[in-house]
């Protein structure tokens, strides 16, 4: 008789499990993302982001840290607040790049920086230390190219000079001045 109870009791166990199972699947909706929704709503995100970059012989050749990161499927884009990006180049000073917001397209194929862009070199056998300040600036990370139409200072030793526009190549120093530059003598204290 227990052994007939027992059978009994899986049987019914089991038809209410399965029971609670379709119940569930058929009130289950996968939510689905329209397009629309893939640039407002992220798919993940990260706090006190450090990534490293390496080059293809496993040389440094960008750092990116943030406190925050958010990614989005379109386009696949991340806003990063206050980044701090480091671009390693031949010589042995890399550039550094700061801003309050910045926005990677395509993985890091663009990097667009806004709101108190800073963009750092320390001096070089080849190049004087740098400090260039802008509105907004578009970085290339694999070509090592930067750029800007907005107004940018840039200081270095001994002179401040102001331009509307800038195209630099940060792997061989040179910074090119795109409109209405003028400088300033600023000597040493």
């Amino acid at each position: 008789m227990t052994y007939k109870n027992t059978i009994v009791s899986l049987v019914a166990l089991a038809s209410v499990g399965f029971a609670i199972w379709t119940t569930f699947l058929s009130s289950y909706h996968p939510r689905v993302v329209s397009d629309a929704e893939r640039t407002v709503v992220p798919d993940a995100f990260m706090e006190d982001v450090t990534a490293l970059i390496l080059d293809d012989y496993g040389k440094p050749s960008m750092k990116i840290k943030a406190p925050r990161m958010e990614h989005f499927t379109k386009d696949d884009m991340s806003l990063l607040v206050m980044p701090h990006l480091t671009i390693y180049r031949k010589s042995p000073q890399p550039w550094y790049v700061t801003s309050k917001h910045a926005k990677a397209m395509h993985g890091i194929e663009k990097v667009d920086f806004w709101d108190d862009v800073v963009v750092q070199h320390p001096a070089d056998p080849g190049n004087p230390a740098t400090i260039i300040k802008t509105p907004t600036l578009t970085v290339y990370p694999g070509e090592q190219t930067a750029e800007t139409s907005d107004h940018i200072t840039m200081i270095q030793p001994g002179i401040v000079v102001n331009s509307t526009g800038m195209h630099a190549d940060m792997n061989t120093g040179n910074i090119k001045l795109l409109s209405q530059a003028w400088g300033e003598y600023v000597p040493n204290s």
